[in-house]
């Protein structure tokens, strides 16, 4: 076991940082919500995200290996500047519309560290102003240490590693609490839609909770941080197979602990609380204290914040970085002008996330925003990889198995879906 956890160890590398930042509480709260609204039936359409999600890691992770320069630096050279700073703005204001919800996450899993479930949950001026103070030191904290610390790749890279394993070691006990069945278990992993009646609303509500789950798993923008991730960590043509492995193991870990919470929240909360009662992971926490304690509560808020910190720092970095890169001021963390862009994302997200808590709104706007940016962004960001995979094989002469290009290509078409269904539904919003 202790060798079996050591080689564990030694595979994860960058992609822990992108599996970190992809589990954040988006998709705590969409797995927690399809385990109570379909049991264990949707297991296999996580399992295929997450195959969906290796694919274009492991594809960005060799154009980063295999290329000199970077993702947008190669789009600058081809096509020009102005296309480089378009890919650019488009993942740093994703990023930073996302940053605001990050914001209010952790808040929310403070909240369920600090605060009695049988009292009141209304607002207090009080209330408000630790919330506002908690944001206010978090990103403090972290501005602090992104400035402070001269190597910050390796630390961060521990750092996201003992994140996960915190949010994996709370899960687990959390979902052995609730007593799973493992047949149901096994039965989810065989594909089959819902076991509903067959009527339009329900046809309707199984395709977006088949979508929302994909979404909130497979991350373009994750993946595509992973080709500036690689030559942090010092990778080069050598070692394409590290960075194949890499993929493998450290998104594997990421629909492992997705597993875990939408399987415990399929044995312990399907059939038994309303799906549309949870609505932040504030409410999944208070769901689980009545059946397994406070004790239960507790360690999903803790594993909520480990996810909610992971992706709220790593978030901010992935626009800050990209960003940089395609203005041509540098694509390192090490290099001052990341940090800069960074820190305006974390800035963005920290006034938005504040004006939320103070008027007590939630910050809707900004997230239908984000999600329209998706819409042009993450299809672009898929079929710009895949382009970039194809010339760099041809350029090298590096072998790219069958594997590694078909999952990309199947991703194109699934962000493409994914795009459709967000122009539906804003267009319901547009006009309702």
């Amino acid at each position: 076991m202790i060798s079996f956890l050591r080689n564990l160890f030694r595979s994860l590398g960058p992609a822990i940082i992108v599996a970190s930042i992809v589990l954040g509480p988006g998709s705590i709260l969409t797995s927690s919500k399809v385990g109570c609204q379909y049991g264990y039936e949707l297991l296999w359409v996580l399992a295929a995200a997450v195959v969906l999600m290796m694919g274009m890691t492991a594809l960005a992770a060799h154009i980063g290996v295999i290329n000199e320069r970077t993702i947008c630096d190669e789009a600058a050279a081809r096509w020009g500047r102005p296309v480089a700073i378009a890919i650019g703005l488009v993942v740093f204001l994703i990023v930073a519309c996302f940053q605001t919800v990050n914001n209010v996450a952790v808040v929310a899993a403070l909240e369920g560290l600090w605060q009695d479930p049988s009292k009141s949950s209304s607002p207090t001026m009080s209330g408000q102003l630790a919330k506002v103070s908690a944001v206010v030191v978090l990103n403090g904290v972290v501005i602090s240490a992104m400035y402070g610390l001269r190597k910050l790749y390796r630390p961060l890279e521990k750092l996201m590693m003992v994140l996960v394993f915190s949010m994996l070691i709370a899960f687990t006990i959390n979902l052995l609490a609730a007593r799973p069945s493992v047949e149901g278990i096994a039965g989810g992993l065989v594909p089959s839609l819902p076991s509903q009646a067959d009527t339009s609303q329900n046809r309707h509500e199984n395709l977006l909770a088949l979508l929302g789950l994909v979404a909130t798993t497979f991350s373009v923008a994750g993946a595509f941080y992973q080709s500036y991730l690689v030559k942090e960590k010092g990778w080069d043509a050598d070692d394409t197979r590290k960075g194949l492995r890499d993929a493998v193991v450290g998104i594997g870990v990421l629909g492992v602990v997705s597993a875990l919470i939408m399987s415990t929240s399929a044995a312990a909360l399907h059939g038994v609380v309303a799906p549309e009662s949870l609505k932040n992971t504030s409410d999944i926490a208070r769901q689980l204290e009545p059946l397994f304690g406070s004790a239960a509560g507790l360690l999903f808020s803790i594993g909520v914040f480990a996810a909610a910190f992971s992706s709220f720092l790593g978030n901010a970095l992935i626009g800050g970085t990209v960003l940089s890169d395609g203005l041509g001021w540098g694509a390192s963390i090490e290099q001052p002008w990341p940090k800069r862009l960074t820190t305006i994302a974390l800035g963005i997200g920290m006034a938005i996330a504040i004006g939320s808590v103070l008027l007590d709104a939630n910050p809707v706007r900004v997230i239908v925003f984000a999600q329209a940016l998706t819409v042009v962004g993450a299809p672009a960001l898929a079929f710009l990889l895949i382009y970039l995979g194809m010339q760099a094989k041809a350029a090298s002469g590096a072998r790219l198995s069958w594997g590694v290009m078909t999952i990309p290509w199947l991703g194109g078409i699934v962000t493409l879906l994914l795009a459709g269904r967000t122009v539906y539904q804003l267009w319901l919003q547009a006009n309702t």
